[in-house]
């Protein structure tokens, strides 16, 4: 698959969904930020590709920072679990057709 050979290493298996259209959903998954002592935040279409990144200070910033931008957790979704299946590793440098969307502040408040 085109782009898979730029491989982003993510520990975190906590995922965040958000509905954007039919059949298609955008991914969050939280993790240590190794340059600094809060999080990144990983953006990831159903093909495990990392479209977006955003630094937050901590892990309670970022999911209220989720929550407040239409994200949900997974995890605290029962009927969401019976139809949607997370994006799973490998995860890979991917692009947006529109860009950067969410840390660029078109699709985020």
């Amino acid at each position: 698959m085109l782009g898979m050979e730029n491989p982003v290493e993510i520990q975190s298996r906590d995922y965040w969904f958000k509905i954007v259209s039919m059949l298609e959903q955008n991914w969050a998954l939280v993790d240590n930020d190794p340059d600094s002592p809060g999080v990144i935040v990983y953006f990831v279409h159903d093909l495990s590709g990392v479209f977006d990144r955003m630094r937050f200070k901590s892990y309670e910033i970022a999911k209220m920072s989720l929550r407040w931008n239409g994200f949900m957790q997974l995890e605290n979704d029962k009927d969401a679990q019976d139809f949607l299946s997370p994006p799973p590793p490998p995860f890979w440098e991917a692009q947006h057709p529109n860009g950067p969307i969410y840390s660029s502040g078109r699709f985020w408040r």
